[in-house]
Order: C-alpha cells, then sequence, then structure tokens
C-alpha cells in the first residue's frame, strides 16, 4: 500500500462551532468531526481543520492584527465561491477577475473571512503538474 503525503492546514479561530457554522453557510463546507474547541471540516473533498487557540504558541489573525498565510482554494466556479462568501460577511476586497499566467487566462479573487484569514479563490491551481 502506498501511503500519501497531504498537507492541509488549521485555522485558528475564537470560537470553533460558531466558525464552523460560518464555513458551513459561506462556503458550502461539511463537517467531518467535532471535538467542540477542533473541528475538522472540508470544501469539496478538500479537509481543513478549526482549531480554537489555548495559550499553545499561535493564534488567531483577528487577535495578532495580520495574517500570515493565504488559504488558496481551486474551484470550476470561483465567482460563486467567493459571491457566497461575500454575501455571508465576507470582506470581498480582491473581486474574481481574468489574470493572465504562464499556463494561461485564469480566474482569481480573495476575500478574508470573519475571523482574518485571506482566502484566494481561483479556477486553475499553477501546482499542477504541466
Amino acid at each position: 500500500m502506498r501511503l500519501v503525503t497531504a498537507i492541509s492546514l488549521m485555522l485558528a479561530v475564537p470560537d470553533a462551532p460558531a466558525a464552523s457554522a460560518w464555513y458551513q453557510r459561506a462556503l458550502g463546507a461539511t463537517e467531518l468531526w467535532n471535538l467542540g474547541s477542533v473541528i475538522g471540516l472540508e470544501v469539496g473533498g478538500a479537509p481543513f481543520f478549526l482549531a480554537q487557540p489555548e495559550n499553545n504558541r499561535w493564534e488567531s489573525p483577528a487577535e495578532l492584527g495580520t495574517t500570515t498565510v493565504r488559504v488558496e482554494v481551486f474551484v470550476d466556479d470561483p465567482d460563486s465561491f467567493a459571491a457566497g462568501a461575500a454575501a455571508a460577511g465576507a470582506d470581498y476586497h480582491d473581486p474574481v477577475r481574468d489574470h493572465e499566467a504562464p499556463w494561461g487566462t485564469h480566474r482569481q479573487g480573495g476575500f478574508f473571512d470573519p475571523y482574518g484569514h485571506l482566502w484566494l479563490v481561483g479556477d486553475e491551481s499553477p501546482l499542477r503538474r504541466r
């Protein structure tokens, strides 16, 4: 059996259950499991975690006043994905639009979720092997 390497992210949020409800409503996320302060979610089969920092040397962007990671998600319809987040209260500061890239024209835009995390939404990942 071949083991597959997976990289996922855990987003620091002040209230994991409330954040889970927002991600479900805004992004169509599905809750995989819920331990209260740590919750596993997925969006279109891509898993991620939410957790409440508890004096364990990490903190939410809202608490720090900045973010250090961009969450990049690639979907068939980035316009609808970002619009759903905006309708649920995200700061849709960078509307989805066409961008020229070495692999051709692609659509991408971005928003900050209510917890201070920066999301970039595009239609084609530059990480695919070409």
